[in-house]
């Protein structure tokens, strides 16, 4: 929900002049869309799953934070007057879940050693 009101609200009467970073909103996209995959799956992941089936659902859940992205930004160039679909904007959405899954990947599933 959070994603999605932020993707589709108009920020035209908001003053942003003071935040004239080049390029933030990848930033933000980007964001978002890594703290979606960390989250999603927190939320999914059970005790009694095994490694396997946990990233198959690490997976899924990044496809659909892919394709989310992709649908926001098409329903941004449709639907909305003042905001624009960009492919950029879909590439940041689409690294942020990918990233967010390396994080998971290499973080929680490596094998541990004795030392």
């Amino acid at each position: 929900m959070f994603v999605t009101f932020f993707s589709l609200f108009s920020f035209s009467d908001v003053d942003t002049s003071r935040f004239d970073i080049p390029h933030m909103d990848k930033v933000v996209h980007f964001t978002f869309y890594f703290v979606m995959v960390l989250l999603a799956f927190s939320a999914s992941i059970k005790e009694d799953l095994q490694e396997k089936d946990m990233l198959k659902l690490l997976w899924y859940i990044v496809l659909f934070a892919v394709v989310y992205g992709i649908i926001i930004e098409v329903i941004q160039n449709i639907a909305t007057y003042d905001r624009h679909g960009d492919p950029l904007d879909a590439l940041a959405n689409s690294t942020g879940a990918i990233s967010g899954m390396l994080v998971f990947r290499f973080w929680f599933f490596r094998k541990r050693s004795l030392k």
